[in-house]
């Protein structure tokens, strides 16, 4: 495999993606660090909750260009950029502080794009005759780019984005797992692995607790009154796989006094315990009831006991043996 780059892409420089929705570009975009791309989608998250406050975020997208350029960073523009105006405006910020421009074309071809479109979010949904405007517009683009002042046009499938991608992901599972001279992760990799990164500010093991035995470990995920529970199991089903239970109330007593569990496989399984919806899970087992089956049967007999409590139907059988005798 080659390890060379695209001989004409500046270390740092203005790399503008241009290409219709639906066409890769933000999937191209991710093979640079996040701190050097701006995203008109994710910029118009920030400024508003409205789909349609596109002239804003554009507005936020030139103000950090700016400033990234007058510090001489790489800066990676994710948005369509079919517009000549817009790609103007943005060579001209580059062109101020002296760095090298680059015209990405993305062209993908237009039914590829017309059909991503439909697994996409409501919100996310680009109309298809926006689209094929957009791609039309792309394609005339390409023998004015030069004009408009980018140093470099180039087409996406001719760039090396991959090696580096794959470095910048080893790179963060080396730190991960303390392999780059660092603490890693340590025992909070299993966390990360079950329920995602953004949890770990919030987990805390509680050695010593007296809610496990063996090498099982309690952990507890706390923000201001609302916490979970939970317990990494090391030798599920006697098998020696790993594993986390979350601690629920018991749903056979809510006077039980043992603890109740069920696993957690996910972020999701937190959200349903916390709110309640993991309450009835079937897999929940008791440290007092079991799985409760056999409090299903003396729930039966009690019930049935219940029905006769003085016994009376006994002792009206009694009395009409007699008097039949």
């Amino acid at each position: 495999m080659t390890s060379v780059l695209y001989p004409d892409l500046p270390e740092n420089g203005l790399v503008v993606l241009i290409g219709a929705s639906g066409s890769g570009k933000s999937t191209l975009a991710r093979t640079w660090p996040a701190s050097q791309v701006l995203s008109l989608d994710a910029l118009r998250g920030t400024v508003s909750d409205d789909p349609g406050a596109t002239g804003d975020a554009a507005d936020v997208l030139k103000l950090i260009l700016e400033r990234r350029m007058a510090r001489k960073l790489n800066t990676v523009i994710d948005a369509t950029n079919v517009e000549q105006s817009v790609r103007v405006e943005l060579v001209m910020a580059a062109k101020r502080h002296g760095m090298p421009t680059v015209a990405v074309m993305v062209a993908t071809p237009l039914p590829v794009c017309l059909e991503r479109q439909g697994p996409r979010p409501a919100n996310r949904r680009v109309p298809e005759d926006v689209v094929r405007a957009q791609h039309q517009a792309m394609v005339a683009s390409h023998q004015r780019l030069a004009a408009e002042g980018f140093n470099t046009v180039v087409f996406a499938d001719a760039l090396y984005r991959l090696e580096p991608f794959l470095e910048r992901l080893s790179q963060v599972r080396e730190a991960d797992l303390g392999r780059d001279g660092s603490e890693g992760l340590g025992d909070l990799w299993l966390a990360r692995r079950f329920f995602g990164p953004e949890i770990l500010p919030l987990w805390r093991w509680r050695p010593g607790s007296d809610l496990v035995t063996g090498r099982d470990r309690v952990a507890e995920i706390r923000l201001g009154q609302q916490y979970l529970t939970l317990a990494l199991r090391e030798d599920v089903d006697g098998e020696g796989d790993f594993g986390f239970d979350v601690l629920l109330p018991c749903p056979f007593d809510p006077e039980c006094d043992g603890q109740a569990w069920a696993p957690a496989y996910s972020v999701s399984c937190l959200f349903r315990a916390l709110t309640g919806a993991m309450d009835n899970d079937p897999d929940i087992v008791c440290t007092v009831h079991g799985d409760g089956d056999g409090v299903d049967q003396e729930a039966d007999d009690h019930d049935l006991q219940d029905d006769d409590p003085e016994g009376r139907a006994d002792l009206e059988a009694q009395y009409a043996d007699a008097v039949r005798a």
